[in-house]
C-alpha cells in the first residue's frame, strides 16, 4: 500500500492552522493595552513576524536535515539527551491536551450564544466541547489524507473570515467596544518605557505566532523534504500578511486607544458587515475556528507520541500504526480521552496554562540551536541546498536571543508562570530518570 504523504498545500495549510487559533481575535486588544502607543503596537507585530519568519527558515532547515514523523521530540533527543525531548515533550503533550479542552469549551459558549443568546449550563457546554473532539478523533481514525483534506476546508474557511475582517477597514465604520476587562492592566506611555512596553507586548504578539515549530512532526510523511521547507516559510509568510493586516483593520474600526483591553474585537468588525447580526455570525465562525484547532492538535500530538515511544520513553503500545490507514490509533485515543476528560474540570483550567508562555520560550530556543548542532555533525547535508543555508546560523542566534528576551518578560510580568515551568520541568526529569533513562540508554 502506498504510503500516506502530505502535498506542499496541505502542509501549508496545516502550518497556519497550527499558528492561527482564536487569538488573533481577542489578543490585540491585550497587545494594544500592553504597547501604550500604535507605534509599539505595530512595531511588536513586525518584530514578531520576522522572528517569525527567521523561525521558519530554521525549522525549515532542521526539517530537511532530521525528516521523521514526531521530529520535534526528535530533534531534542537526538541533539541534546532523550530526557530532554522526554520532559519538553510530555509538558507540551499536557498543555495542548488542557488547550484543546479549554478552546472546545469557550467554543461551547459560542454556540449557547448563537443558539440561546446567552450562556448555558456546565452540562450544556460539556456535551457541545466533547462533540468537535470525537467528530474529529473519527476523522483521524481514517488517516493522514482524510484529515488533513478535512483541515484544508476548516483553514480555508477561516481564512476567508480574517480575509472579511480585514475589509471591514474599508466600510469606513467606526464601532465601539461593547464591554471591557475591567480588571486587566493598562501600560501608558512615559516617554522612557518604550523598551518595557515593547518587551510585555511582545510576550503576547510571540505566543500569538507561536506553533508553527510543531510542523517538524510531519517531516517523515511529506513527499519530498523541500515540502517541508516550502510549506513552512509559505504558511508563516500568509499568517504575517494576515496579522498584521487585520491588526491595521481593528485599529481603523474600532480605535487604537478605545481597543485596549476590549472584549470580543473580532466581533466588532463583523458588526460592519452585517450590522446587529453580525455577533451571531461571528459566534458561527468561532466554532468553526474552534473545529479547525481540535483537529490539527489531534494531527500533530499522537506523533509526538509515536516518536517517543519508538525511542523507548513511552509506552510501547503508542508505536503501533493501523496497517490500512496508518492512523496511530493508540496515541490519538489517548489523547482524545484525556482531552475529553479535562473539559469535565471546566474553564478553570485554562490559570493552569499560564506557565506554557515561559515553556514554549525554552521550547523554542533549544529546538532551534538545535540547527547548530546539526550543521557541526553535518547531518543531512545532502538535503540541504541554495544560500539560506549559510545565514541560518546568524539567524538562529537573533532568533534565540529573542525568546531569551521574551522568558525574561513573562519573569517579569509573570514570575509565578516561570516558577511553575520550572517546577513541571524538573518534576518530569525526576519522572524520566526514574523510569525511562535505563531503558533509553542501553
Amino acid at each position: 500500500m502506498r504510503k500516506q504523504q502530505l502535498n506542499l498545500f496541505s502542509l501549508t495549510m496545516i502550518v497556519i492552522s497550527l499558528v492561527i487559533g482564536m487569538g488573533i481575535f481577542k489578543t490585540p486588544a491585550t497587545i494594544a493595552a500592553k504597547a501604550g502607543t500604535p507605534t509599539i503596537f505595530f512595531a511588536a507585530w513586525a518584530i514578531g513576524g520576522i522572528i517569525a519568519l527567521f523561525g521558519a527558515l530554521i525549522y525549515a532547515e532542521i526539517g530537511l536535515r532530521l525528516p521523521s514523523v514526531g521530529g520535534y521530540y526528535s530533534v531534542f533527543a537526538e541533539c541534546y539527551h532523550p530526557s530532554v525531548g522526554f520532559t519538553v515533550n510530555i509538558l507540551i503533550l499536557i498543555s495542548n491536551a488542557a488547550s484543546i479542552s479549554v478552546v472546545a469549551l469557550i467554543g461551547a459558549d459560542y454556540v449557547s450564544d448563537l443558539l440561546f443568546g446567552k450562556p448555558s449550563g456546565e452540562l450544556f457546554n460539556v456535551l457541545v466541547a466533547t462533540l468537535p473532539i470525537a467528530l474529529f478523533y473519527g476523522v483521524n481514525l481514517l488517516g493522514l489524507k482524510t484529515s488533513s483534506r478535512t483541515q484544508n476546508i476548516l483553514m480555508l474557511l477561516k481564512i476567508g473570515l480574517i480575509i472579511l475582517l480585514i475589509s471591514a477597514c474599508f466600510t469606513g465604520l467606526n464601532i465601539a467596544p461593547h464591554g471591557y476587562k475591567t480588571s486587566a492592566k493598562v501600560y501608558n506611555y512615559n516617554g522612557h518605557n518604550a523598551g518595557l512596553l515593547l518587551m510585555v507586548s511582545l510576550v503576547a504578539v510571540f505566543f500569538t505566532y507561536g506553533g508553527y515549530q510543531q510542523t517538524i512532526n510531519f517531516g517523515g510523511e511529506t513527499k519530498t523534504p523541500a515540502t517541508l521547507q516550502t510549506g513552512i516559510i509559505a504558511g508563516i509568510a500568509i499568517v504575517l500578511f494576515l496579522y498584521l493586516s487585520i491588526s491595521y483593520a481593528y485599529i481603523q474600526v474600532i480605535g487604537f486607544d478605545k481597543m485596549k483591553n476590549a472584549t470580543a474585537i473580532g466581533a466588532l468588525l463583523c458588526e460592519t458587515w452585517f450590522g446587529k447580526a453580525g455577533g451571531k455570525v461571528f459566534d458561527a465562525c468561532m466554532f468553526l475556528s474552534v473545529l479547525g484547532y481540535v483537529n490539527v492538535s489531534l494531527l500533530s500530538n499522537p506523533r509526538v507520541m509515536y516518536a517517543m515511544s519508538k525511542d523507548g520513553v513511552f509506552p510501547k503500545i503508542f508505536a503501533y500504526k493501523h496497517p490500512k490507514t496508518e492512523a496511530l490509533v493508540p496515541g490519538l485515543t489517548a489523547f482524545a480521552i484525556i482531552a475529553i476528560v479535562v473539559a469535565f474540570f471546566g474553564k478553570g483550567v485554562d490559570n493552569v496554562l499560564d506557565f506554557s508562555i515561559f515553556l514554549d520560550c525554552i521550547g523554542f530556543s533549544f529546538s532551534a540551536a538545535a540547527l547548530l548542532i546539526l550543521k557541526k555533525r553535518k547531518q543531512g547535508n545532502e538535503n540541504v541546498t541554495g544560500f539560506v543555508q549559510h545565514i541560518t546560523p546568524y539567524l538562529c542566534v537573533v532568533f534565540v536571543l529573542a525568546y531569551f528576551v521574551v522568558a525574561t518578560a513573562v519573569v517579569i510580568d509573570n514570575p509565578s508562570a516561570a516558577i511553575t515551568g520550572i517546577a513541571l520541568m524538573a518534576l518530569f526529569f525526576g519522572v524520566y530518570y526514574g523510569f525511562y533513562h535505563k531503558r533509553s540508554d542501553t
